[in-house]
């Protein structure tokens, strides 16, 4: 079973950065399609950033122009790089795998991002 850990939330100003990380562990032997969800307080969740095994891109229309995903295949890991952060990205972010459209699995633990001043 692959199990994917998320890290590098944490609480910023607004117009600050923070570069998200994905670790995937388990009997994995190559990432596949996957995609950065979040969550806001009282929202449903919703899709941030996808990459496919070919690095094949997609972005939320609200995160287009400031946040940047990309992939390690040789250490299993999948970053989101987030500039000029708001107010509104203010939430729990989450990877998984993407099949189809859709995440597929079991949701981690997630981190958790605040951005406030």
């Amino acid at each position: 079973q692959v199990k994917f850990v998320e890290s590098g939330g944490g609480l910023v100003q607004p117009g600050g950065s923070l570069r998200l990380s994905c670790v995937a562990s388990g009997s994995i032997t190559r990432l596949p399609t996957m995609g950065w969800y979040r969550q806001a307080p009282g929202k449903q969740r919703e899709l941030v950033a996808s990459i496919t095994s070919g690095s094949n891109i997609n972005y939320g229309d609200s995160v287009k122009g400031r946040f940047t995903i990309s992939r390690d295949n040789a250490k299993n890991t999948v970053y989101l790089q987030m500039n000029s952060l708001k107010s509104e990205d203010t939430g729990v972010y989450y990877c998984i795998r993407v099949v189809g459209a859709n995440p597929s699995g079991s949701w981690g633990q997630g981190t958790q991002v605040t951005v406030s001043s």
